[in-house]
């Protein structure tokens, strides 16, 4: 039995989120449903970082365990019965103990707003037709960094031991006429990452001080912090292992 990695980037408009759910269409339902149709049998599989209805990603992991042979052609093969919306970068043969969420060390996120209609981004950004203080909204950026207890920013019925996340960075960035969130971290809660910018947005439309910001973190309370923002503006841009991680099989 070998172990093999699945490296995917995806558009999540049409889907119910990352992981396998009964009755509606998922990234993990789809890929699996390929896997079965090429290596004709079940193929069961586990992800690395679960994303929500509506939220894409630039490269996520699968990973399966099959005692049958994955040849070359397979990424070319599996990509032909995908949807389009749907792509596998790799297929990796991994150690027998390598786990693609428990040996990743770090997420990486963005998120996207823009103030002036644009159908060629609309899928994948968030529309915000209002004036914000940038300078408000990256002194928000930069308090989020001062902190480790996220459970103001987790939704609520997740099963985590833990609400404690280590913020390498957090910071806003503008992109021709759209403004960015960049936040990277070792581990995100459910819901965390839109929870975090609508709550900035707030601050930066005036609607919220910094200090309530900090009152918000402070409280560990989720009814304080805004998660209304849409997940098509929601991107998983990289997850990442240990240096020379893929080099160890």
């Amino acid at each position: 039995m070998a172990r093999y990695f699945i490296e995917v980037s995806y558009k999540g408009a049409r889907y119910a989120g990352f992981q396998v759910q009964d009755n509606v269409l998922t990234i993990q339902s789809e890929v699996e449903k390929a896997l079965a149709v090429y290596f004709r049998q079940p193929v069961a599989l586990s992800g690395s970082s679960r994303t929500d209805s509506g939220v894409h990603a630039r490269q996520n992991f699968f990973q399966f365990d099959g005692d049958f042979a994955v040849p070359d052609r397979a990424m070319y093969n599996l990509n032909a019965i995908l949807p389009g919306d749907i792509a596998i970068n790799s297929i990796r043969k991994m150690r027998d103990d390598a786990h693609c969420r428990f040996d990743a060390i770090a997420r990486e996120y963005e998120y996207t707003i823009y103030k002036m209609k644009d159908p060629f981004i609309a899928d994948r950004a968030y529309f915000f037709p209002y004036t914000v203080d940038e300078g408000v909204l990256q002194e928000a950026a930069s308090v989020i960094k001062e902190y480790t207890d996220f459970t103001s920013f987790s939704k609520r019925n997740t099963q985590v031991k833990t609400f404690n996340c280590k913020i390498i960075y957090s910071e806003w960035e503008r992109r021709d006429d759209c403004l960015v969130y960049r936040v990277k971290a070792n581990r995100f809660l459910r819901g965390m990452v839109r929870g975090l910018t609508g709550t900035m947005l707030r601050v930066g439309r005036g609607k919220m001080t910094i200090d309530d910001l900090r009152r918000v973190i402070e409280a560990k309370d989720c009814t304080g912090a805004d998660f209304s923002v849409p997940g098509h503006g929601l991107l998983l841009v990289k997850v990442e292992y240990p240096e020379g991680y893929f080099e160890k099989v």
